[in-house]
């Protein structure tokens, strides 16, 4: 059990590890800010009218005002602190776990349809899904034009968040939704899947053909573009994402790390085992070593491409191997 010291420790640090990776990985730099909001509100509704998006979607910035606590947030990003063991105990609690078998049984024949397309095994579905939104009960509470044009606005992200305002009021012009359902995290994720606008744009899917991608209130829209995007940033179905081992006592650390890749044969000769101490499978599938605690060590795993799938879907080695644990615990691996 955690603390309630920890447990709050936990929450600040999963909010920092989940936010849209574009724009956490984005070097901030300053930009010339406009006189006032209003004045900035003009300029994008002329940009956007010169990018074509219609008048119906660029008066939803009538009236929108600044959020003040979103650029508190965007300043005041909570360093990391939590080990893996901690984070993990939070992210794949057995309750969470417990929920996720039930969605996976509940929507089988959902999940095994949009799996077989997509070639994503529904258990990684289920556990992003679990992951990003608490399986759609945490969605995010801001106004996500508000949000953006916040962010915009205030000049650290400027150009970035520009650019997702825009996708934003696309997304809006397409009909997908409307703006006053179009909440999201302070940063403007959106969404079961909480996608950034450019994703939603690049990857979110209409599974049930109805003309609007939904990733708010459609669970099969929800879960098919969550499949979509794995399967478009490397996802193979045939494999998984790795496994826990055991290094022998002299084993060289610098071995360790995504750019190095050897066979699984060759990792044993290394003196690799399975976390269960018995020989790693006599396969020529390659694999990298990392540590789930990076610097600082921390069990140790080989990841396989599908790891650096979830890592690419968010940048981060403690949330790819969280991610994976959730899912093989779902499907009871």
């Amino acid at each position: 059990m955690l603390d309630g010291r920890t447990m709050r420790g936990f929450a600040a640090a999963l909010v920092a590890l989940l936010l849209p990776l574009a724009a956490v990985a984005e070097e901030a730099q300053p930009q010339p800010q406009p006189k006032d909001f209003t004045t900035f509100l003009g300029e994008v509704k002329a940009e956007a009218a010169a990018k074509g998006i219609g008048a119906s979607a660029t008066a939803a910035l009538d009236g929108v005002e600044p959020i003040e606590r979103v650029i508190e947030l965007d300043r005041r990003q909570p360093e990391f602190t939590l080990t893996f063991e901690q984070y993990l105990s939070g992210v794949a609690s057995p309750q969470k776990v417990a929920k996720g078998r039930q969605l996976l049984a509940e929507n089988r024949a959902l999940l095994d349809a949009i799996g077989k397309r997509y070639g994503v095994q529904p258990r990684f579905i289920v556990a992003l899904w679990g992951m990003e939104s608490d399986y759609g009960r945490l969605t995010g509470n801001y106004p996500l034009l508000a949000s953006l044009a916040t962010l915009a606005w205030e000049g650290r992200r400027a150009t970035f968040f520009r650019g997702e305002l825009m996708n934003a009021l696309t997304i809006l012009d397409q009909g997908h939704i409307t703006a006053d359902k179009m909440i999201g995290s302070w940063a403007g994720a959106m969404g079961q899947c909480q996608f950034m606008p450019s994703t939603f744009l690049k990857w979110a899917q209409d599974w049930d053909g109805d003309g609007r991608r939904d990733i708010w209130a459609n669970r099969g829209d929800v879960l098919a573009s969550t499949a979509n995007y794995l399967a478009g940033i490397g996802w193979k179905g045939d494999q998984t994402w790795g496994r826990a081992v055991k290094l022998p006592a002299k084993f060289d650390r610098k071995l360790a790390g995504l750019d190095t890749k050897k066979t699984l044969a060759e990792w044993s000769r290394l003196g690799v085992k399975g976390g269960d101490g018995k020989p790693l499978p006599k396969k020529s599938q390659e694999a990298s070593l990392v540590f789930a605690d990076g610097d600082k060590g921390g069990p140790p795993f080989l990841v396989y491409d599908d790891f650096r799938a979830l890592r690419t879907w968010n940048r981060s080695t403690i949330f790819a191997l969280a991610a994976g644990h959730l899912a093989d615990r779902i499907g009871r691996r």
